[in-house]
């Protein structure tokens, strides 16, 4: 076993144990202590860094690593340090304690995305005492802020200290190279695109008055009726290039044929997450209005997590809103940008020959990702990226349930096969 393979446990450990909790308005602990660790972390072998804060607390840090005289282009591999919240009462285990449960390391950010923070931790460590760098300039990023949008993290970092990321043409990430099982056969799924953000408010105004009396103007029906009406509109099924040979694989596997969703069926529970990537999506996430039981309040606003497939950002805001009606009112209250890169290029097989060097009867597709991630800043510079955190998962783990998820998990023999394919990727990209 690898001294990577080794430390990358306690890695993980040490660094749940940091609570990092982002409540989206920088009411929480921040990133600084974790910041701090990973600077010592790579300080302990040698490797200089930089810890930059947009706000007090909010801290991001960056290391120059691997061959900075060569004429290749950079490859920026990165991670978030915070987490969303956890409540405590829910969970089997305190959230922030790392406790190890039947070999898995449980705790928030075990899988989003403190495991990925430890396995470059731990190779870049590993390889560095060894003087295996890699042949080419490498930018190692740990970010505040992802769980919020990354604008005090990512997004900051691009618009504040673009220097860093001079000559940086490619990144790898979060959420992709995990496996899940296609009809008994493992597949590992490489992040290739994700959706857009659209973060809507909608607003209803009525008439306000006694709640005893008859009121059709009632501004909590008429955002009720645009909530139902997202809520049961049928987004149309719009593969693209990535989910189109990801089905394409699902027929191999299978023999099957059929819908999209009915090829996605056969992912289990697992087609939540990724089935997303084949349509436009709209969930309300948070109602407010009234003051008080016998008072119809004059107004009413909710707030809905839209997001995007590529091609569709432009008017998809006005599309939300022909379909909500004319009862309310459709507002942007945070937007970004869908990506999209082709599953093809010397990164794309350095990714998949790592994968399959350690789990050669496995196989390898891409897939679009339902959420967003810090790729959305590093494209801005015009980098290429994709998820790829690789994961050997149980057959029988329900993996994506996982992110933001209670009793938030990663089993440790999983982040162990991390550090193997990880350092055979570094030899490879």
């Amino acid at each position: 076993m690898s001294a990577a393979e080794t430390e990358v446990v306690d890695l993980c450990r040490d660094l749940i144990r940091i609570d990092t909790s982002n409540f989206g308005d920088s009411s929480g602990p921040g990133e600084r202590a974790a910041a701090e660790y990973v600077a010592a972390s790579l300080a302990e072998v040698g490797i200089e860094s930089t810890i930059l804060e947009s706000e007090r607390g909010r801290a991001s840090v960056v290391a120059r690593w691997g061959d900075q005289n060569s004429t290749r282009p950079g490859l920026v591999v990165h991670g978030h340090l915070d987490v969303v919240p956890a409540k405590a009462a829910d969970w089997s285990v305190d959230p922030f304690a790392a406790e190890i449960v039947d070999d898995y390391v449980v705790g928030r950010g075990a899988v989003d995305m403190k495991d990925f923070d430890a396995i470059m931790l731990a190779v870049v460590r590993d390889r560095q005492r060894a003087g295996r760098i890699p042949d080419r300039p490498v930018l190692l990023v740990f970010t505040a802020d992802e769980e919020a949008g990354g604008q005090l993290g990512a997004h900051w970092l691009v618009a504040e200290h673009p220097e860093w990321f001079e000559g940086c043409t490619e990144a790898v990430g979060e959420v992709g190279g995990f496996s899940t099982q296609v009809a008994g056969q493992r597949l590992y799924l490489i992040e290739s695109g994700e959706k857009g953000i659209a973060w809507l408010r909608l607003k209803a105004a009525g008439t306000a008055g006694h709640g005893s009396m008859r009121n059709p103007d009632n501004a909590v029906t008429h955002l009720a009726r645009a909530l139902v009406n997202l809520g049961e509109h049928e987004w149309p099924a719009e593969p693209g290039p990535s989910m189109q040979i990801l089905l394409q694989k699902v027929r191999e596997l299978t023999g099957a044929d059929g819908t999209p969703d009915e090829l996605f069926e056969h992912f289990g529970p697992a087609a939540r997450m990724i089935g997303s990537g084949l349509r436009n999506s709209t969930n309300a996430t948070m109602i407010q209005g009234g003051y008080k039981h016998n008072v119809v309040p004059g107004d009413a606003v909710a707030y809905v997590d839209g997001r995007p497939l590529p091609g569709h950002h432009d008017g998809f805001v006005d599309r939300v809103q022909q379909i909500a009606g004319d009862t309310v009112t459709v507002e942007p209250y945070h937007l970004d940008i869908p990506l999209e890169y082709a599953f093809e290029g010397d990164l794309v097989d350095a990714m998949t020959v790592s994968l399959l060097k350690h789990d050669p009867e496995a196989h390898v597709a891409p897939f679009l990702m339902s959420a967003g991630t810090d790729a959305k800043a590093w494209h801005k510079l015009g980098m290429r990226s994709y998820g790829f955190v690789p994961l050997r998962l149980p057959a029988d783990l329900d993996f994506t349930a996982l992110f933001h998820g209670v009793d938030e998990r990663v089993p440790i023999d999983a982040l162990q096969f991390g550090c193997r394919v990880f350092d055979e990727f570094l030899d490879l990209a």
